[in-house]
């Protein structure tokens, strides 16, 4: 294995072995909350709904196989809603591509969260003389919301 991690299959790795019902895959939403995720909107808005950006024949294919995919595990439903957000792709480092929505006009209306983010020096700081560092791919978490 090299440094960098290429190459490497999340089934060879020990701890993905030892905790294998953690790294399995998602097969659905997860159960409903008692509270569940609401979006508290600017009062007056009404339904935004953006144009669909062009895609190329090979984006096209892709988005079916990907929402086709989303169906099928049960994260996403058909839905006949005022409200619409583009989507386009973004190319990762192994060349596949994620699906992303542009939620910039939805986000121009929604009501502001007022508490300050943390900065990011004092982030830093918390890290200094870390030896172990992670990075988290959440494999299109904000799909898993409810």
């Amino acid at each position: 294995m090299s440094e960098s991690g290429a190459g490497v299959v999340m089934g060879d790795i020990e701890v993905v072995q030892d905790f294998e019902d953690v790294f399995q895959s998602l097969k659905g939403l997860p159960p409903s909350r008692s509270d569940p995720f609401t979006i508290e909107l600017e009062p007056g808005t009404a339904p935004i709904s953006k144009t669909p950006y062009r895609m190329a024949p090979a984006e096209l294919a892709e988005l079916k196989k990907q929402i086709e995919d989303l169906l099928s595990k049960g994260f996403i439903r058909p839905s006949v809603s005022p409200w619409g957000a583009p989507v386009l792709f973004v190319k990762k480092k192994d060349g596949s591509f994620r699906l992303c929505i542009d939620y910039r006009g939805l986000n121009r209306v929604t009501v502001k969260n007022r508490y300050p983010l943390p900065r990011i020096d004092e982030l830093l700081d918390q890290l200094r003389g870390a030896t172990w560092f992670s990075k988290i791919d959440l494999a299109s978490g904000i799909i898993r919301s409810r």
